[in-house]
């Protein structure tokens, strides 16, 4: 079964929706009359946009598409400065940049992966697959390239210095792999299915230590790493989100945590920031959503695409969030203010939030306090890490591979 888009695309499911109509000229401007997040519209790509990522100490973004072009953007100016100049011949499934921003990664439908300098903007090697290139994603430390092809259901491992491929794990998954990532201690590569499974390969042994069969109930279309590496977010389209505890294992006996109400559609894709307070999510229904992490709750829907939106990235910061879409666009949105949001105030006041200090981490963290019911010394990160007491039997769902 191929793969129809970066983070899964259910084009399969049913008929394609009615051409949205045209939309207005870019412009800052508000959300909504009454709201305070302003947007940018990047305009540039002529067809769906299915990856986004910020870059250059968030001053920069990257963008791919199925126009078959890498673009970079200014994000002060909320202009276009630099069209990568080799081209891939089919559609970009996906763009990923090193830590230091002197690579770019990406993969696509024309059976390739490529490298790219990013000063250049020329191609540095391509490595032949022997299907469509669903995903691609580069180390921390930039030495190695992670790939997943739907032939056989496979990933690759690349060498990024010398091009050449490392491991060839053939039948990793039952279906088409929608998305493969390190972890951020480069030891593990994490992929995601239209299976349904949660696989995480290891670096070392070239083997699988664990698999999450039936985490969710439909596709998983997108997985990220917390910037520690302790927890792992993966979206589906079920409509949820969940969170792992893939460091110590915890999710065996205490399962996820689920993040639920956030969209009306197939969520396509999830990040973390980098301090993990928060999570961005977009979804078939158009919408973006902010979640505190710490209350397990929707703080905000960000509405304005026209089509699916397919990738998020949030700036190291939290002042930005950038959307991608099927309707040709970036959407980049100052989210600096969120908080102040009287919706976002009313909102946690109804839910009776407080705001408290984590006695483990001594970060503040907000939570729902109800009358009568125990107080939480904990963010939700170090209560999901805590020693459990009495150890449950892992659930048949939920398996270590031997």
């Amino acid at each position: 079964m191929a793969a129809g888009g970066s983070r899964g695309d259910p084009l399969a499911l049913g008929p394609e929706p009615e051409p949205a109509a045209s939309p207005p000229e870019s412009r800052w401007g508000d959300q909504e009359p009454a709201a305070e997040i302003q947007f940018k519209i990047l305009r540039g790509h002529s067809d769906t946009v299915s990856s986004c990522h910020f870059c250059f100490e968030d001053t920069k973004i990257l963008s791919c598409s199925y126009d078959k072009t890498v673009k970079l953007w200014d994000v002060a100016k909320g202009f276009l400065i630099q069209v990568f100049e080799e081209e891939h011949k089919a559609p970009i499934s996906e763009c990923n940049v090193s830590a230091d921003d002197k690579r770019v990664i990406t993969s696509s439908y024309d059976n390739t992966v490529k490298a790219w300098d990013m000063e250049t903007g020329k191609m540095l090697w391509t490595i032949e697959h022997e299907g469509i290139v669903t995903s691609c994603n580069i180390s921390w430390d930039s030495k190695y390239v992670v790939s997943g092809s739907d032939r056989e259901n496979a990933i690759h491992i690349i060498d990024a210095a010398s091009a050449t491929v490392m491991a060839h794990v053939q039948g990793h998954h039952k279906s088409t792999i929608t998305r493969c990532c390190f972890d951020p201690d480069n030891r593990r590569v994490t992929t995601v299915s239209y299976d349904k499974a949660i696989k995480l390969w290891d670096m070392k042994t070239q083997s699988t230590s664990i698999t999450i069969k039936e985490g969710h109930t439909n596709a998983i279309s997108d997985c990220c790493f917390t910037s520690d590496g302790h927890y792992l977010c993966t979206a589906s389209w079920d409509r949820t989100l969940k969170l792992w505890d893939v460091k110590t294992g915890e999710f065996r006996c205490r399962g996820p945590i689920s993040l639920n109400q956030g969209h009306e559609g197939s969520v396509s894709s999830c990040l973390f920031s980098q301090d993990a307070s928060l999570l961005v999510s977009g979804a078939y229904d158009k919408t973006v959503a902010i979640w505190d992490t710490d209350a397990g709750c929707k703080k905000l829907s960000l509405k304005g695409h026209w089509d699916w939106v397919t990738d998020v990235a949030i700036s190291k910061d939290k002042k930005w969030i950038i959307s991608a879409s099927k309707d040709s666009t970036l959407r980049l949105w100052n989210v600096e203010k969120v908080d102040r949001l009287p919706s976002v105030m009313e909102s946690r006041k109804a839910r009776g939030s407080k705001i408290a200090q984590c006695e483990e981490c001594e970060k503040p963290f907000s939570y729902l306090h109800c009358s009568g019911s125990e107080m939480t010394n904990k963010c939700v990160f170090c209560r999901l890490s805590s020693p459990v007491r009495n150890v449950l039997p892992l659930p048949p769902s939920v398996s270590p591979d031997v």
